[in-house]
């Protein structure tokens, strides 16, 4: 039985250049490979763009109120259909993804982001993690030099921890970071909760 994968990471920890290395390795091999991604993601238009320059068409883009099957039933001979930026994927959308891979067999490999830069689960994201078969951690690294889990996002040169979840076109205004890092620079600085934790830390290690 065909598997629902989610491979997921901070960014820049290489997703889109798998994405594009996994559906040429499927293609080369005659095996036909459907690419897609959330229409909502208009960075590069209808192609999966990496930062480092590779590129590669979509099959297709799909709205928030589309099913894949509308979309897949245009394609014959599909050997696995691949999905970038899954995160902002709706619930129901991950929910067919994970009925294409059990009732008809097609394994679906999907790419996104874990959380937005607040920390938090993107909707698709979460489906993604309560139903895949198989999750896969892409390691990005932050500044400091450790693992990087987060997006930290910046406005004018400045950590921000407020805005709009979805800003599409400015991934210079992100940095992955690592939790400590995440800690020092956003949450310290933003969350009344983590300002709290820290006065009462300073309380107990002076005793």
């Amino acid at each position: 039985m065909a598997k629902l994968y989610f491979n997921y990471g901070a960014m820049a920890s290489g997703k889109t250049i798998e994405v594009i290395e996994t559906a040429y390795k499927y293609n080369s091999k005659n095996m036909h490979a459907v690419l897609a991604k959330p229409r909502i993601d208009t960075r590069g238009n209808d192609k999966v763009v990496s930062r480092i320059g590779m590129e590669r068409e979509t099959d297709f883009t799909i709205g928030k109120n589309e099913t894949f099957i509308e979309h897949l039933k245009k394609f014959d001979n599909i050997t696995c259909l691949i999905v970038d930026e899954a995160q902002f994927l709706t619930r129901i959308q991950v929910l067919e993804l994970f009925y294409l891979a059990k009732r008809l067999n097609l394994p679906v490999i999907c790419y996104g982001l874990k959380v937005n830069f607040r920390g938090e689960l993107f909707e698709g994201s979460k489906a993604l993690l309560e139903f895949a078969d198989t999750l896969n951690e892409l390691v990005a690294i932050c500044s400091c030099g450790r693992k990087a889990r987060f997006n930290a996002r910046k406005v004018n040169n400045q950590y921000v921890y407020e805005g709009d979840v979805v800003v599409i076109g400015a991934d210079e205004a992100y940095e992955p970071m690592c939790g400590n890092c995440f800690v020092d620079k956003v949450l310290l600085q933003h969350s009344k909760d983590f300002q709290i934790f820290e006065k009462n830390k300073i309380k107990v290690l002076q005793k």
